[in-house]
């Protein structure tokens, strides 16, 4: 795991001098991602610098340093991630004459570049990447980000220089980095608490998008990212077309084979790794995989919380006493939590609000101080059915839809009416009838579902005069074509919130503390099996997950993980109200809002009376204003 930076400016070249010392400040910003080796490679002439700082996993000797040239010049590459399937693309490169010098999958991977051609070679990776490569003889630049977007890439041309980074605050040194807020990713970020693909917080600078290759000539132009993979073509849409013809049990089998070979792939490393367990079905599938592979006990981490409600400990305990794992836990106190908040703005570098970022922090925290790899369980609520959204969302469709159209009507008409008059009463009640007339109003499945996943919108909008504009998430155009709404949403899901949300989370809290996190359940290959499984594979009553469910069953008993699933949560609500009242009070202030120029201040005002008074609680939609709110304190805009 690593951090890459650089820039090209083909039409403008800076000074060599001046260019040397504006990469290395960039790539010193990325040191905590890679704090073991860094280094920095220009070409003058063509105007183009490649940084990396590493993190070293596969081969940890000075031959495994980047950036790295091919071995006939050709080619120069800075790569952030692995491919595990490198041992086997380098016996396929030796047979053709290829000669090494280290054991790096970098080094495969240059190679790779240089024998088969950029696309050619990614299409036969199995793993995370964000690349840079220079072509010498085309004096080209190509961004490559990897199948499902684990590892994060940032790109962007401001006047004649193009720009790329792992994170955004490694482009802050260079002097031709204009960060210009971006206030159209403003009403995007408060509808989500991210900003979604491919937009970032600044002008100019997008996210290069999960599967899809960049390509900048001499002339500084490009034609824009090309897809080589996508989830509609290459998964959703393609296994649907293409249903598994066999038995569930069939199925199982050939799950459990693909799940114990991405497992095993992961698990190569020169360096110590290990797992991280919440006692839930996904990471608790991941460690009995893990461990039936490993030949000692598999180091397993989990943290808890004083407060029982949101203590998954136990559970975690209990499953790695089962499966005899080497397992450390730390119970977290609610002052340690709170010290992490502010820390965030810093570490994500970009609005990020949710709140499940303090967990992941603090548990890649402790697993750091034993070991420099960890294993989640990532990805099997958005291809297995496993979200509680999902079914919750049917049922209360299921009910409203059982109302004749003209009643739904009528109620959605009498509760919008009743809520101007419930705000002299009690805001709680303003909200009830208000919610009631919303779910009257969209009594189809898909429209309960969106409105589940948006917090502020145009109905209440968080800001003024910024037009609130869609995204994919928000064109039924772009959805898959299933008549299971559920399929529907796990598309839709695994393009949109978990790149953009749980990657991003993951990423940004494991690479703030150095831990290279690897998650097999987003092996692509899982992935494209997964979207060929029908759908009642997946799903039985108002529970998911069944593949998944009964691969783990094998190793450990169903009453250590059938239970109702907590989430990796924190006490927002109370904390809020509590220990961080102030923090946000300031924050939120009516000053603080005003002065930014585009808040709805009284609304916000509103809930935040609200929320501190016994009112309807506000927690997810004041969580994004305040980390907005810390971010613009924070950074340049």
């Amino acid at each position: 795991m690593c951090g890459v930076v650089g820039f090209y400016s083909p039409q403008a070249p800076m000074p060599l001098h001046e260019a040397e010392h504006v990469l290395r400040q960039m790539t010193n910003r990325l040191e905590h991602r890679g704090p073991d080796d860094s280094g920095c490679w220009i070409d003058g002439p063509s105007g183009v610098a490649l940084g990396q700082t590493r993190l070293a996993i596969v081969d940890l000797s000075p031959l495994g340093h980047q950036p790295m040239d091919s071995a006939n010049g050709e080619w120069t590459i800075v790569f952030n991630g692995e491919i595990y399937n490198f041992h086997t693309l380098r016996q396929e490169l030796a047979s053709l004459g290829v000669t090494f010098k280290g054991h790096s999958d970098t080094e495969v991977l240059v190679e790779g570049f240089n024998i088969w051609g950029v696309r050619p070679t990614i299409e036969k990776c199995v793993g995370m990447f964000a690349i840079a490569a220079w072509n010498h003889r085309e004096r080209e630049l190509t961004l490559v980000r990897d199948r499902l977007g684990k590892k994060p890439l940032y790109y962007g041309c401001i006047g004649q220089t193009w720009f790329f980074a792992s994170e955004l605050k490694a482009l802050h040194p260079h002097p031709r980095f204009e960060p210009r807020l971006n206030r159209h990713a403003i009403p995007l970020y408060l509808r989500h608490n991210y900003i979604p693909g491919p937009y970032s917080i600044y002008e100019h600078i997008w996210k290069l998008q999960p599967g899809t290759i960049l390509t900048i000539n001499a002339q500084g132009q490009s034609t824009g990212p090309q897809t080589y993979w996508s989830m509609r073509k290459d998964a959703s849409a393609k296994g649907l077309a293409n249903p598994f013809q066999g038995t569930f049990d069939e199925a199982l089998q050939q799950l459990d084979q693909l799940l114990e070979n991405a497992i095993s792939l992961r698990m190569i490393a020169d360096v110590p790794l290990g797992s991280f367990l919440s006692g839930g079905i996904d990471s608790s599938l991941v460690t009995a995989l893990m461990q039936k592979v490993s030949s000692k006990p598999v180091r397993t981490f989990s943290i808890g919380f004083e407060d029982p409600a949101y203590d998954e400990a136990p559970f975690a305990k209990a499953i790695a006493q089962h499966l005899k794992t080497d397992h450390v836990e730390h119970i977290v106190s609610g002052r340690e939590a709170l010290d992490v908040i502010p820390l965030l703005p810093e570490m994500f570098d970009e609005p990020f609000a949710d709140s499940s970022q303090i967990p992941t922090y603090l548990v890649s925290k402790l697993a750091r101080q034993s070991v420099t790899v960890a294993l989640s369980g990532d990805g099997g609520d958005e291809f297995f059915c496993g979200y509680r959204r999902y079914f919750q969302t049917q049922q209360i469709a299921s009910m409203l839809q059982r109302i004749p159209g003209p009643a739904r009507l009528m109620a959605a008409k009498l509760c919008q009416w009743a809520v101007p008059l419930a705000k002299s009463v009690s805001l709680r009640w303003q909200k009830r009838f208000s919610h009631a007339s919303h779910l009257f109003s969209h009594a189809e499945s898909d429209d309960l579902y969106l409105s589940h996943m948006q917090y502020w919108t145009e109905q209440t909008p968080g800001t003024v005069g910024i037009p609130w504009s869609g995204t994919e998430f928000m064109n039924r155009e772009t959805w898959l074509a299933s008549s299971h709404a559920e399929e529907r949403w796990m598309d839709l899901d695994s393009r949109t919130y978990l790149p953009d949300d749980i990657l991003t989370k993951v990423d940004r809290t494991s690479m703030a503390v150095a831990l290279e996190t690897r998650a097999p359940l987003i092996d692509h290959r899982v992935i494209e099996f997964a979207w060929t499984l029908p759908l009642d594979f997946k799903r039985q009553a108002n529970s998911g997950k069944i593949p998944l469910k009964r691969i783990l069953n094998k190793y450990v008993p169903a009453e250590l993980f059938e239970r109702p699933k907590k989430g990796f949560g924190v006490p927002m609500e109370r904390w809020l109200c509590e220990d961080l009242r102030d923090w946000a009070e300031d924050l939120l202030s009516e000053q603080s809002l005003n002065a930014t120029g585009f808040y709805n201040t009284p609304l916000i005002r509103q809930r935040w009376h609200a929320h501190t008074h016994g009112q309807p609680v506000w927690n997810y939609h004041l969580w994004g204003v305040l980390m907005l709110q810390a971010w613009l304190r924070t950074w340049p805009h």
